[in-house]
């Protein structure tokens, strides 16, 4: 169960509780003194460590403190036979797990405890473990723009629920990198990921995908197969493109979330299953409720939390930072020794509007890294409809402010820059073409 250290100036003590505490199933060492604490703290982890106030040598607060410098995750219980309230609110205020007095009950008050605070340790680890899935998920969602933090602020604090989540967003902003972290991040993580593209499937084949069918349930069904709810369940099951699914796999669907009981096909028997659903989708599900084309029962049902991804064009000062994580990707895979792209080669990327998002980027620069002969990304090795677009300029009805509009602009690439070089002025105003007295000036001129 778990590792225990025992510290009491009576020996008979020591003994009583190794005996009732090993009878729990904990491994339990004991000491009588300080100084013999310390050199079995300096020798060994401990998961929770028994001490009393009163030592011989010393003071049990002594221990505790030790205890939280070196291994704070070492939980402590402070026992006493001698009550007072400055001790007992000191030991607190320095991280004690409980203060426990030596009563006539004390020994199963302190098995009591022990249980608890092998609980609670499991809970701090668990909590642990799932912030460090968090951020590794979260890593993988790049971007320092306001959207994208709102995005991961989001994901980061529906990902422990249990709720049903839509991602919404154009091809190529990542829902499925979205759908990944938030498993990566809840309670489900170390259970199966399933994933599935709904428009990859007619009808027929989607339901025994989902549902799993029985032997001779149809022509070729030769043995008994799982369906992809069985598969995912105790973990996530990721519906992409959930828009394509038919109306009458929508209504088996919306059966299967209300009952949570799967119905292979070819039988009239039940599986019931325990799924974390994700749904995804780049279609307006909304718009096609009124058309007729998606049920408004099932849209209401799988979008109790919705996220929505802004399109690359929206995003544009992401740009930098995901195409430098491409290039250092690629690189790396193909082993080029390329660890740059120019500046004329960044114009070309942060100009151009990328219709296909993310995933067009990533294309770009995986063509770019092929082709590329010179140890820098230059422009000559970007698909020519990239080069060579030119930005629509549309003015609204209203009007529009354009010295403002120009001045967010530069605001945009003076940061862009600074973020690119590391805060490096003089690397900066080399990216943009500029001498390091007039990339000085827009610098304060916009207090970056």
């Amino acid at each position: 169960m778990a590792r225990l250290l025992v510290v009491d100036d009576q020996k008979s003590i020591c003994e009583m509780l190794e005996i009732v505490l090993r009878k729990e199933g904990h491994r339990v060492e004991t000491v009588c003194g300080l100084e013999m604490a310390r050199k079995r703290l300096q020798s060994g982890i401990y998961d929770i460590v028994v001490t009393d106030i009163r030592l011989p040598d010393g003071s049990g607060l002594d221990v505790l403190q030790q205890v939280r410098e070196t291994y704070p995750e070492t939980l402590v219980i402070m026992i006493t036979a001698y009550a007072s309230v400055d001790s007992a609110v000191r030991a607190l205020n320095l991280g004690a797990f409980r203060y426990i007095l030596k009563t006539a009950n004390f020994v199963e008050e302190l098995r009591l405890t022990v249980d608890r605070a092998v609980e609670e340790r499991a809970l701090r680890q668990e909590n642990r473990a799932l912030k460090r899935e968090l951020r590794k998920g979260l890593e993988n969602l790049l971007g320092d723009s306001l959207r994208m933090k709102t995005v991961k602020e989001l994901v980061a604090t529906v990902a422990p629920t249990n709720s049903t989540i839509l991602i919404t967003g154009e091809s190529g902003t990542g829902k499925e990198l979205v759908a990944r972290a938030i498993h990566a991040a809840s309670g489900r993580h170390d259970r199966p990921f399933v994933s599935i593209n709904c428009g990859a499937f007619p009808e027929t084949l989607l339901e025994s995908e989902l549902f799993g069918y029985i032997k001779g349930a149809f022509t070729g069904a030769a043995a008994n197969r799982k369906g992809l709810f069985e598969y995912a369940d105790t973990g996530t099951l990721f519906l992409d493109e959930i828009a394509e699914m038919s109306l009458a796999m929508q209504v088996k669907l919306l059966r299967v979330l209300q009952e949570r009981l799967v119905r292979p096909v070819g039988t009239t028997e039940e599986v019931p299953i325990d799924v974390r659903l994700l749904a995804a989708t780049n279609k307006n599900l909304q718009q096609r409720v009124p058309e007729g084309l998606f049920r408004e029962d099932l849209y209401y049902r799988i979008s109790v939390i919705p996220i929505e991804l802004p399109p690359l064009r929206e995003r544009c000062e992401d740009i930098p930072m995901l195409a430098l994580h491409f290039l250092s990707k690629f690189a790396r895979t193909m082993d080029r020794p390329i660890h740059k792209i120019d500046a004329q080669a960044m114009k070309c990327l942060e100009r151009y509007d990328w219709p296909g998002n993310v995933r067009e980027l990533e294309n770009a620069l995986e063509r770019a890294v092929a082709l590329e002969k010179h140890e820098e990304i230059t422009a000559g090795t970007l698909p020519d409809h990239v080069t060579r677009f030119v930005p629509r300029v549309s003015i609204p009805e209203g009007g529009v402010n354009l010295e403002q509009h120009v001045g967010e602009i530069e605001r945009r690439y003076i940061q862009t820059a600074l973020q690119q070089a590391g805060g490096v002025r003089t690397r900066a105003a080399g990216l943009l073409g500029m001498s390091y007295r007039s990339f000085r000036h827009y610098a304060k001129k916009y207090k970056l």
